[in-house]
């Protein structure tokens, strides 16, 4: 069996689970041994009748007695119960609605019941038990997945337990590595972190899947830093007009701005292509640094192009650079997903001609039919929301164009040089003068309402209120406040009177649009939102900015919905409210509370993470890794990439051919855990 069929050749896949595995991303023999476990249940296997406790799962193997028969309940239920013995302790298995179930049990014969059985007088009891996962026998670890389509845990077991019983997964890795480090083999790895025989089986798993991850993916940025180092790139002279620009801007540049301006202007200036990233806060001014870049290209005659995560923020750029840009003449376009068809084929038309310019817009810059004829420099604004494909595939639209990437989600310093090892790093530390911090405060789920007083006040005063929310509709198994809930909460009680709206990620661009237009307008004066208002909507006349359940958000989102107040010359602030029960909880809302650099923020945040949960899997996360989490495993990052570099800087024969595999893996494979 080779990785690369296609999942419908395994046993048991039909048109329709084909359909459910391909919804969930499942479409090669690859993907399904990527689809790692979101969790685990830890079961005891047999054990005596008084080690038994009802808050934890078992499996136990019954002999079934017969059937009790079928009872309707008052709810209109129907229960099925079913008497095991155990030892000589009988066993009711119940299971409601599940009539059908008596006819698959037979008399005297052997059943594994997985459960939790709840001991009621002399006998235990077990409600809707599942029977008989031979995997959870044998291991007493049972795989969770993530589930979509009427998948279930069962099928995939299955699915898992017949390839991984027709296949070898060779080792593509330097035995001297696996030695060095004391890994397990690849082919053990990928074993156990599915049916895992041990926790220290699976916890050895997920170490070596983590570093083939993370070696992979720096392999990758070093491959990408040796292809750009190569004098094929564009030399673009300072043009004469940049004093001009300098003297039009409506305010003087700081010292960081200048000096990341003179480090990008010198990099144009070379005939290696410019590969470097513009960190800076929120707030830092990123944004006119990169016009600068833009200009100059456009002057030198060539094309340039700003990509951004969202329509809304490729507007307000495009409006920005207008104001900037076209009294000097440059020709400027916007391309996003909304703009009408006609529009779009006549922007790319224009494009693929000689013609200097600059082209704002989202991801629809990267779709295959958007042709630059003399494309020089590429931007990409928010770095955090583009992966390095992203990257790549921009890149490779023109002749080794420069590159610029700006991120507002401030790292460390020392996380940077491993994060984006292909790029050179720039640092606007310091925010433009006249910039008031925000005075940020968090508020127990007792005292929230204490935010709202203050947003009421500021609204009194002609101010507008931004307030976020982790969900857009309610959940009843979460206590989390939603967009919808607190939407009818607010109209009808501290706001009433007062025009709101709400804005989150379902709705349609131009819906969002005209939401956010209304609120610049002032016509609305508090928005209710998800965190798609992190990142590019600017009001400076936004004063507060409320954050519910604000333990559900990360460090760095936290500080970027922040950034979107304190942008006027008003007083502005930022209320955190929610549950602070554990001590890193409380830790992390006092970090929020006691500066407002995002560098500072940063590193505390990874200080704070240590080495992570190593049984915190996820299905996906940034960068597209499946396992690793840049922050969390900045150790094993650390030392993939050292070895990378090391296998890259090798003269040895079969080093040099270990490369190549892996480049042409690389290229082959999407996803940074690839096998040969």
């Amino acid at each position: 069996m080779d990785v690369s069929n296609d999942v419908s050749v395994l046993k048991g896949v039909g048109p329709k689970l084909l359909e459910k595995l391909n919804k969930c991303g499942i479409f090669t023999i690859m993907d399904l041994l990527l689809y790692f476990p979101r969790d685990y249940e830890f079961l005891g296997s047999n054990i005596p009748v008084n080690e038994i406790s009802h808050e934890e799962k078992n499996v136990l193997t019954c002999a079934c007695m017969g059937c009790c028969g079928d009872i309707k309940t008052k709810t209109g239920k129907y229960l099925t119960t079913i008497r095991f013995n155990y030892n000589g302790v009988i066993i009711e298995g119940k299971w409601f609605n599940q009539r059908f179930i008596k006819n698959t049990f037979k008399i005297g014969e052997k059943y594994d019941l997985i459960g939790k059985f709840k001991k009621v007088g002399n006998k235990l009891e077990v409600v809707n038990p599942i029977v008989g996962v031979k995997v959870a026998k044998e291991n007493e670890i049972v795989p969770k997945y993530s589930l979509k389509e009427e998948l279930t845990d069962k099928i995939l077991i299955k699915l898992i337990s017949n390839c991984l019983e027709n296949i070898k997964i060779n080792d593509n890795l330097p035995q001297e590595i696996i030695d060095k480090y004391k890994m397990v083999d690849l082919d053990f790895a990928v074993r156990n972190i599915h049916f895992p025989s041990g926790r220290n089986q699976l916890e050895k798993a997920i170490i070596r899947l983590k570093f083939q991850e993370l070696f992979t993916y720096s392999m990758k940025l070093l491959l990408l830093k040796r292809k750009l180092k190569v004098e094929n790139g564009i030399s673009f002279p300072w043009v004469k007009e940049l004093g001009d620009l300098k003297a039009a801007l409506p305010y003087s540049l700081t010292d960081a701005q200048t000096r990341v301006v003179r480090e990008i202007l010198r990099d144009q200036k070379s005939l290696f292509p410019m590969n470097r990233l513009v960190q800076g806060d929120v707030g830092s001014g990123k944004t006119v640094v990169a016009l600068i870049a833009i200009f100059n290209v456009v002057k030198c005659g060539y094309q340039a192009t700003l990509m951004v995560p969202t329509e809304i923020l490729a507007n307000q750029h495009y409006q920005e650079a207008k104001k900037l840009l076209e009294p000097f003449g440059i020709h400027i376009e916007l391309l996003t997903g909304s703009t009408s068809a006609k529009e779009k084929r006549r922007i790319k038309e224009l494009i693929t001609t000689d013609m200097p310019m600059v082209v704002i817009g989202t991801h629809a810059l990267i779709q295959e039919d958007v042709d630059f004829k003399n494309l020089g420099l590429v931007v990409t604004d928010e770095q955090h929301r583009f992966g390095v494909e992203q990257r790549n595939r921009l890149i490779n639209k023109g002749r080794r164009p420069d590159v610029l990437v700006m991120t507002a989600t401030p790292i460390p310093r020392t996380l940077a040089l491993y994060v984006y090892s292909d790029l050179d790093i720039s640092v606007i530390d310091k925010l433009p003068p006249g910039r008031k911090p925000v005075k940020t405060e968090f508020y127990n789920g007792d005292h929230r309402m204490l935010a709202y007083d203050l947003a009421l006040d500021e609204i009194r005063k002609g101010r507008q209120v931004y307030i976020v929310c982790p969900l857009i509709e309610e959940d009843e198994k979460l206590s989390l406040n939603s967009v919808e809930k607190l939407y009818d909460e607010l109209k009808d009680g501290v706001f009433r009177g007062i025009n709101i709206e709400i804005l989150h990620g379902k709705m349609k661009p131009k819906e969002k649009d005209e939401i956010i237009n209304r609120f610049k307008r002032d016509e609305t004066k508090v928005i209710i939102s998800t965190t798609v208002i992190e990142v590019g909507v600017n009001v400076p006349n936004a004063s507060v900015m409320i954050i519910e359940n604000a333990e559900r958000f990360g460090l760095a989102q936290l500080h970027q919905l922040r950034g979107r107040v304190g942008r006027g010359q008003y007083e502005s602030y930022c209320i955190l409210t929610g549950n602070a029960k554990t001590d890193t909880t409380k830790r992390r809302m006092e970090i929020m509370t006691e500066s407002t650099d995002g560098f500072y923020i940063s590193e505390q945040d990874l200080k704070l993470r240590g080495s992570g949960e190593l049984f915190g899997l996820k299905q996906s996360g940034d960068e597209g890794f499946v396992l690793a989490n840049l922050y969390d495993d900045i150790k094993i990052l650390r030392c993939a990439r050292e070895e990378g570099k090391m296998l890259l800087e090798s003269k040895d024969p079969n080093k040099v051919k270990l490369c190549r595999d892996i480049a042409y893996s690389l290229e082959r494979w999407s996803k940074y855990i690839c096998f040969n």
